[in-house]
C-alpha cells in the first residue's frame, strides 16, 4: 500500500506528503529527520488515505497541495468524529 498523509504542524501549517511505509514515515517526522518539518515540530497525523499505487498516492498528494485540495482537506479534517 501507498499512502498520502497530512500532518498538522506546531505553526498550525499543514506538510502533505507520500510514502510506502507511514508509521517509519511518521517517525522520521516527529524525530527531526525530515528537513521540511524539523524546525516546525511537534507534528500530528491528522489525515491519511491508502492508495494500491505509488503513483495514485503521488496523484493524490499534488491534488491536496491545489486550492481545491486544500479546501477538501480542511473539510475533512475539521469534520467531528
Amino acid at each position: 500500500m501507498w499512502y498520502t498523509y497530512v500532518l498538522e504542524c506546531a505553526d498550525g501549517r499543514l506538510y502533505v506528503g507520500s510514502t510506502g511505509d507511514l508509521d517509519r514515515r511518521l517517525e522520521e517526522h516527529k524525530s527531526g529527520g525530515v528537513t521540511t518539518t524539523s524546525r516546525r515540530l511537534p507534528v500530528q497525523l491528522v489525515y491519511f488515505e491508502a492508495r494500491l499505487s505509488k503513483q495514485k498516492a503521488q496523484q493524490r498528494e499534488r491534488y491536496f497541495k491545489t486550492g481545491f485540495g486544500r479546501g477538501y482537506l480542511k473539510k475533512e479534517i475539521n469534520t467531528p468524529q
